[in-house]
């Protein structure tokens, strides 16, 4: 099934095929949202069991696919940008209310702390942009609107974690500001493939077009 039928909701399921995606390579940003250590570290045993599906699907595809992403975006000459949590002050109090809640979204995650860092394997090199943001959000918690317009992007390939959280609420925000959004499956997670599935479908047509990783380099122009 091509990307163009694939992930449907009830609100898109008869409609048209869309329009093939062309991304020209001075036009195009990969955003990669939150893949830190911190979240594929699990010290507490019972944790570590909860969480081992997310961990190694995120070894396993989510971090070497995007990888792959990365180089062949160096490769096109395709801006590579990143984003990741991370308070700006110790105690956490410019974080936005959703880091501020009790739950799995709560985090105080100095920015100079170690786990906050991008995993090594996606490590930006020293002229890409790394955004920090205290929201879920990585367009309105950050400066990344002006900067991408500034570049001259319209159209944005996502990549990142969480599928039903951060990836979606950057999603929409990129959709509101009228970028064109690619978010490339097998470049995501969320906690569960129940989750990311799902979430998939929700954003898919509307927010953004939800395609394979080799269907998105198909799309960059030479």
């Amino acid at each position: 099934m091509s990307w163009k039928t694939a992930h449907r909701s009830f609100y898109y399921a008869d409609a048209e095929e869309p329009d093939d995606i062309v991304l020209p390579p001075a036009e195009t940003a990969h955003l990669c949202i939150d893949v830190q250590d911190y979240y594929l570290k699990k010290d507490d045993p019972e944790e570590a069991r909860r969480w081992a599906p997310f961990i190694e699907r995120m070894r396993r595809t989510v971090i070497p696919n995007t990888a792959r992403l990365i180089a062949e975006c160096r490769s096109r000459n395709v801006e590579n940008v990143f984003a990741r949590i991370a308070c700006l002050k110790p105690d956490g109090r410019d974080r936005s209310l959703s880091q501020k809640k009790p739950g799995f979204n709560y985090l105080l995650l100095p920015k100079d702390e170690p786990d906050g860092r991008i995993v090594a394997e996606l490590a930006p090199r020293d002229d890409e942009i790394t955004f920090i943001k205290t929201t879920d959000s990585a367009l309105t918690g950050t400066n990344m609107r002006l900067v991408l317009q500034n570049m001259g992007i319209r159209n944005v390939v996502v990549s990142g974690i969480f599928t039903d959280q951060c990836v979606s609420s950057t999603v929409r925000s990129l959709a509101d500001e009228s970028f064109n959004v690619v978010v490339v499956e097998e470049c995501c997670a969320a906690a569960t493939m129940e989750l990311h599935e799902k979430e998939l479908e929700i954003i898919n047509m509307i927010y953004c077009h939800v395609v394979k990783l080799d269907e998105a380099l198909s799309f960059f122009t030479a």
